[in-house]
């Protein structure tokens, strides 16, 4: 797994790189300052994953998740910041991070979440994962036939499971369908919901009560 670490602090860069240098299979390519140095990278390594802080000095870290995913949808952006707070949080999302982890995540989950990260999991702390499905749950719900009408009834199914946290080869399992089958189902609903991850696709079925 290729990976690039976004922080302006360079003891947080290289302390992140050590620990990542230490698995088999994580290879860090390119460590970045800023967003703009980190999209930069992107363009030159082509990543799987970026490890992405947002407070920063010049472009922040939501411009630089949204300028990666409008331009390379097959980086995955995982945030690694302190800042927990909904406005950093939404706005990170909503440009297409893959994930959001606080900087006291144990090193043991940060690698899982690498690696979850990478394979198409989501991966939300804690502290922040209630308020995500809140405002989901919390917002009126929109008629299912909005969705309904644009989604086949094997591609709600897939829609469900993937609103529950399964990853694609659970949903492959429980739908007795191959991996791949999955894999091009969930792209299919991507453009069909005009999302670019599974958190956001996500949301949509919360709020149109498709999920369990």
């Amino acid at each position: 797994m290729r990976v690039i670490i976004c922080d302006d602090q360079a003891l947080i860069r290289d302390g992140l790189e050590l620990l990542l240098g230490l698995e088999r299979d994580i290879d860090v390519v390119g460590k970045a300052g800023d967003g703009a140095e980190a999209l930069d990278l992107v363009v030159e390594r082509r990543p799987d994953l970026v490890l992405m802080d947002l407070k920063m000095p010049g472009m922040n870290g939501v411009e630089a998740t949204r300028r990666i995913r409008q331009r390379y949808p097959d980086v995955k952006v995982l945030i690694l910041t302190t800042f927990d707070d909904d406005e950093w949080l939404f706005d990170a999302l909503r440009a297409g991070a893959a994930g959001y982890l606080l900087k006291d995540t144990p090193r043991e989950d940060v690698i899982k979440a690498v690696r979850g990260t990478v394979e198409g999991l989501t991966y939300l702390d804690p502290a922040v994962a209630g308020r995500v499905l809140d405002q989901a749950s919390g917002a009126a719900t929109l008629p299912g036939t909005q969705v309904t009408e644009s989604l086949g009834a094997r591609e709600l199914d897939v829609l469900r499971l993937l609103a529950s946290g399964l990853s694609n080869r659970e949903i492959a399992k429980r739908l007795h369908l191959s991996e791949g089958t999955v894999r091009n189902y969930v792209s299919v609903i991507f453009v069909k919901l005009e999302v670019t991850d599974r958190t956001q696709a996500a949301i949509i079925a919360i709020r149109h009560g498709l999920a369990d």
